[in-house]
């Protein structure tokens, strides 16, 4: 008997995005479906609609097109062509590329991620909200216009504690469910383990925080001074001839400076220059593989850090928004720095007592790796029951 086929609409996903943190979402989404498709005994295909970059890498054995770009502008005279793409598909699923919807990027930023969720409600394709960072709102106007497009959608999964309370508050609590970033799902390959006195230190640089945000005027309210930060850290580190420091960037758009973390990276190394830079990565798996080989990784970019947790490396993120103290909570792992409220030297002193103690660590993120895995299977779970109810529809 011929399987059902699916096919499924990745909205804010990409492929192709310099930043590997999108990437890493969308190829762990894709492992996800695949799993429940194959649960479900169903066939699926993806049309990834996002954001497009520098970057191209290919999953082999999966039919996947690439869609149309998003126009909020020809969405509201409903002539966009990334509609046509959605109305093709049996589903729509969203990850808001991680953390996007929110109005702190800006309400440009915003209208694009509601608009486009309008879009697919228009065309009247079942909407799923996947693991995500939902919210802050901070305006009355976006916090309403948010929750009227949550309410119509199939299911909101969030991926930390903070969001669910941030829905129950909003009274989307009907279709709501509570899961973890699904890039703990992201396949890698697991290193030779470290034999010998040196210690690898892996040390990703945001590029974002050394230029102060996108405003350059300090845009997400640090309490710490980033480059003072970074300048302690590595002082410490390179004081000692056992560690090898690797400077790991994770977000490398050309033609954007100030986002550039290997733009950051290649300064800071002239003036540490024992420290390795580690080359460009060509995939988010390539990233989490060269991670997982760490003894002790710290960074501001969240899905490095979550490449770092969910290979079971002891890892001290530091946090610059509720994005990173939601998902970390939420999975009780308490070795955080908190870049909104403690000062450089608390920072400093939080991430290198981490590194002495990299042992417990390594244990607490053992935990914390169990915890996300089976919070994943729920949505995994749900995947499987959305695919078998479309099959057996069709």
């Amino acid at each position: 008997m011929k399987k059902s086929k699916i096919k499924i609409g990745l909205l804010w996903h990409s492929l192709t995005s310099d930043n590997l943190g999108v990437g890493a979402l969308t190829e762990s989404q894709i492992a996800i479906c695949s799993a429940a498709a194959k649960r479900a005994d169903v066939e699926i295909s993806f049309t990834v609609i996002g954001t497009s970059g520098g970057r191209a890498h290919t999953l082999h054995d999966i039919e996947i097109t690439q869609g149309n770009p998003v126009s909020i502008r020809r969405t509201i005279l409903g002539n966009a062509p990334y509609l046509d793409d959605i109305e093709q598909c049996d589903l729509v699923l969203d990850i808001g590329e991680g953390d996007s919807f929110t109005d702190i990027y800006g309400l440009y930023r915003f209208a694009f991620l509601w608009g486009s969720k309008v879009g697919v409600l228009m065309r009247k394709r079942p909407l799923i909200l996947s693991p995500q960072t939902i919210g802050p709102f901070n305006s009355i106007i976006t916090r309403f216009l948010a929750a009227q497009v949550m309410k119509r959608c199939e299911k909101v999964f969030t991926r930390d504690e903070l969001s669910t309370r941030y829905l129950d508050d909003a009274e989307v609590r009907q279709n709501r469910a509570e899961a973890i970033d699904v890039a703990f799902r992201l396949p890698y390959k697991s290193p030779e383990p470290n034999i010998g006195e040196t210690v690898n230190i892996g040390l990703n640089i945001s590029g974002l925080l050394m230029s102060g945000g996108y405003t350059g005027a300090n845009q997400f309210g640090l309490t710490v001074d980033y480059k003072k930060l970074i300048e302690k850290l590595l002082q410490e580190w390179t004081a000692d001839q056992r560690n090898t420091i690797w400077l790991v960037s994770h977000v490398t758009p050309e033609n954007m400076d100030n986002e550039n973390d290997m733009v950051s990276i290649l300064e800071v190394q002239k003036k540490f220059p024992s420290c390795k830079v580690v080359p460009k990565f060509e995939s988010p798996s390539e990233a989490k593989s060269f991670i997982a080989g760490m003894d002790f990784f710290t960074g501001a970019r969240m899905h490095a850090c979550i490449a770092a947790i969910s290979s079971g490396v002891p890892v001290v993120p530091l946090s610059y928004s509720r994005k990173f103290n939601g998902l970390f909570n939420t999975l009780e792992y308490p070795w955080i720095a908190d870049g909104k409220v403690d000062n450089t030297e608390v920072a400093v002193e939080k991430i290198l007592t981490g590194f002495k103690n990299r042992t417990n660590l390594k244990a607490d993120a053992l935990k914390a790796k169990t915890s996300a895995d089976l919070k994943l299977q729920a949505y995994e779970d749900f995947l499987v029951d959305y695919f078998s109810m479309l099959a057996s529809k069709k």
